[in-house]
This record gives C-alpha cells, structure tokens and sequence, in this order.
C-alpha cells in the first residue's frame, strides 16, 4: 500500500504564491488518482485538486480555479500543487490523498500526514 509524504506549505502573504509536493512511495503510482485536500480551522475537510491516474487530467475546486496548479510526475512518483494569488481563505492544513476518482472528487484510500499553509492578509 502506497504512503504519502508532503512537503513545502509554510507562510506566506496575500498575492504569495507557495508550492506543496507530494511524495507517493510503495504501491504502484500509475495506478493511482492523487490529489490535494484541505482542512480550514474549524471546518470540514474539503477537496482541492485532482491528477488522474488515466490521463493526467486535472480538476479543481471552484475557490482555486485559476490560481492553483496541479501537476505530476510518475517518473519521480511526486504530485505537485503549485498555488498562486494566495488569499487568506486559503489557510488550511493541506493533505495529499490518493485514491480512485469518482463524480464529485474521488474515493480516498491513503492520506498524508498533512501540512500547515497559513496565508496572512
């Protein structure tokens, strides 16, 4: 079973940009949609982005269309999310999650431990 190691996140200012990455080890990457989650203070945890395992094909929530980047890399088993015009309704911990896709975003079989990103006005 495949484990994920996120990386990257931290602080920065409104209009910053930050860059997470996600590490995929064991399991078999190509088999794999990965994406992102996020999990604002004292809200549920919600979808972010997604890179399916079929065609590379990416979605996106409505709140960071246009301004969040998603890519991967099976060589190097890494899903990057690159986030840019940050805001700071952006503040989450975000989570790297890889799973099956479905309709509304996708099944989640393994999370990352997650990783702060804090985004001040």
């Amino acid at each position: 079973q495949a484990q994920l190691f996120e990386s990257g996140g931290g602080t920065a200012q409104s209009g910053g940009s930050l860059r997470l990455s996600c590490l995929v080890a064991g399991g078999t990457f190509s088999d794999y949609t990965v994406g992102w989650f996020r999990q604002p203070p004292g809200k549920e945890r919600e979808f972010v982005s997604l890179t399916s395992w079929r065609d590379g094909s990416a979605r996106y929530a409505d709140s960071v269309k246009g301004r969040f980047t998603i890519s991967r890399d099976n060589a190097k088993k890494t899903v990057d999310l690159r986030m840019d015009s940050l805001k700071p309704e952006d503040t989450a911990v975000y989570y790297c999650a890889a799973g099956v896709e479905n309709v509304q975003s996708m099944d989640v079989v393994q999370w990352g431990p997650g990783t702060q990103v804090t985004v001040s006005a």
